[in-house]
């Protein structure tokens, strides 16, 4: 393994310079998944760098899940690059996962809500919305201005439910569910799927059918997850 490390001497922050070299030798596959790596003062010395800035790599290393530090038994190789994008798919698919599924619950309830309580005026409301969706569809598709009017028309079915809790959960997610919004509408065919989707949850709503709003709702919200996982792979 000594024969792997080097003096550094290229300009610029050392414990960077560190960080670079290690992890060229993990993704070259030099230095393979769980192996141990020198004790700390013959490192710092194959290296030719202090031990201060080697601990201060070795701790960026570990933050990033290069590197495995176990106390008493030593420092040990992590992920390589490939195996990271791998993991932080798999992370953000169970996080996706999970927030479609509180999705579902909320926004069904709350289309079923809304169907049973929503005023003329109200409705009047969330029909301005659609329509302003109608204009943004034109060609060139104003994707910025739909994922605002999303929200708007979200949001809008949440606070017609007219339940304080359900509107303080959503308005809690709803950062989450924004930033994802725009390239989402993006995947093909998922711009004329959401779009007749929320003509049916609005007409669900205006007819006070509860039970199609929330069947509505739920059906609208599966094809968005479906949609973002989709896009999460296609740039992964």
């Amino acid at each position: 393994m000594e024969s792997l490390f080097h003096p550094i001497r290229e300009s610029g922050s050392l414990s960077d310079r560190i960080v670079t070299l290690i992890e060229e030798l993990i993704d070259s596959q030099a230095l393979g998944e769980g192996q141990r790596l020198p004790p700390e003062r013959d490192l710092a010395a194959m290296l030719g760098v202090s031990r201060p800035a080697l601990r201060e790599a070795i701790k960026i290393l570990e933050a990033h899940q290069r590197l495995v530090v176990r106390h008493g038994q030593g420092v040990f190789v992590g992920l390589n690059k490939q195996d990271l994008v791998r993991q932080r798919v798999a992370n953000l698919e169970v996080s996706l996962m999970e927030l479609f599924r509180v999705r579902e619950v909320l926004e069904s309830a709350a289309a079923n809500w809304a169907a049973a309580s929503a005023t003329p005026e109200e409705i009047e409301a969330l029909s301005r919305i659609l329509q302003e969706q109608e204009e943004a569809y034109a060609e060139p598709v104003d994707y910025v201005r739909l994922k605002q009017l999303d929200g708007q028309f979200h949001t809008a079915i949440v606070t017609m439910a007219k339940n304080r809790f359900l509107s303080q959960t959503f308005g809690a997610l709803q950062e989450m569910i924004d930033e994802g919004m725009e390239t989402t509408l993006q995947v093909p065919g998922r711009l004329e799927i959401s779009r007749n989707d929320h003509h049916r949850v609005f007409a669900a709503i205006k007819e006070g059918n509860a039970d199609m709003a929330a069947a509505s709702a739920a059906i609208h919200i599966d094809g968005a997850k479906n949609a973002a996982m989709k896009r999460l792979r296609q740039t992964s």
